[in-house]
This record gives C-alpha cells, structure tokens and sequence, in this order.
C-alpha cells in the first residue's frame, strides 16, 4: 500500500491538487496553529533529550513559515529533520511530542498536517499523564479553544479523515486508533458551531 505522504508528494510535484494541501496562504493561517499544539508537549521531549533541538526548531521554522519568513519549497526539502528525533527518545510521550513537532514544520508541505500536530499533542498529553483520564480531552479542549476563526476556516476545507488517501488524513496512522479519534472529535467540533473536544 502507498503511503499517503507519499502520494501527497507526488500529487504536488505534478501539479496534481490534494484536498489535504490547502491553497499557500491556508496553510500559513494554520501552521502557526499546529506549531502552538505542538509546543505545549515539547518538554515531553526535551525532559528526556534537552539537547536535541531538532523539534523546537521545527516548531520554530513553522512558526517562521506562517509569518512568511520561509517558503513552502525550503520547508519541504526540511520537514523529515525532525522525524528522526522520534527515534532518540524512548518514552511514548517523548515520542508522540516529537512527532507533532515533525507534523507542525509539515504543514509547509500540507495543510492536513495541522491536525496531525494537534493529534499527536493530544496523544502526548495523555501518555505523559496516564493517572489522568481527562488529560486528552482537555488538550483538544484547549486546542479548539485556541483555534481562530480562519484556522477553523481553513481546516474545515480538509476532507473527513480516511476519505481521500492523497495525504496524512489518508488510510495512515492519523486515520486509525488513538490518533484517528482525536482527529476525527476535532473535525467534528470544528464542522459545527459549539466546540466540542472529548476523547476518553
């Protein structure tokens, strides 16, 4: 089976569009979004591994990327620097922050990538506080909460996730499991007029 970054990838470099990409401007409105959801879990990461810098600095350059400072074209020869942080650190929290760190500095590449931040950062908080059963569903609380209008605009536009197989939102991990969940209470909240954002 193709992996649907892959397929994401190659829609772009052809000039194919993947409703998963979101117009340029679209995706700076909601990089700086994700880079929020991902910082809250990155001292998961940096408890662990203080001196990997890898993740804060792919927060940083999507923070970069929303304020226009970095193009999309620079980003995404860049966007798998962070991927290899994950595999530094053992603790799932340590992780699942990395990985929202990498999905941050990806919305460059892809607007969907936003809410495999906020997905990963849930997952994040609630493995780094097990004894909290609530823990998951407050960090979506706080991301909706967190979520401006044109964010909400923005994401809106992505297809439901594991409808369209040309990008993360595809039949990957952020369509299954935990990360499916998430993804899915948030797109539910955010496609009606009362945030909503519990996972258990």
């Amino acid at each position: 089976m193709k992996d649907p970054e892959h397929v994401g990838a190659v829609c772009e470099n052809f000039g194919m569009s993947s409703p998963q990409s979101l117009s340029e401007a679209d995706r700076r409105i909601v990089a700086a979004w994700a880079a929020d959801c991902a910082e809250r879990v990155l001292v998961f990461f940096e408890t662990e591994a203080p001196t990997d810098g890898r993740p804060r600095d792919a927060i940083a350059r999507a923070r970069a990327f929303a304020h226009g400072e970095l193009d999309a074209a620079g980003e995404i020869r860049r966007r798998f620097r962070v991927a290899r942080a994950a595999h530094s650190v053992s603790s799932p929290a340590a992780v699942a922050a990395a990985r929202a760190a990498g999905q941050a500095s990806g919305v460059a590449h892809m607007g969907a990538h936003a809410l495999g931040a906020a997905a990963y950062a849930a997952k994040a908080a609630g493995l780094a506080t097990p004894d909290q059963p609530t823990a998951i569903s407050d960090e979506i609380s706080w991301q909706l909460a967190n979520m401006s209008a044109e964010v909400r605009a923005a994401l809106r536009q992505l297809p439901p996730v594991g409808e369209d197989s040309a990008g993360p939102l595809g039949s990957g991990l952020l369509a299954s499991g935990l990360l499916g969940s998430i993804v899915r209470k948030i797109q539910a909240a955010i496609g009606s007029s009362t945030p909503q954002g519990g996972v258990r």
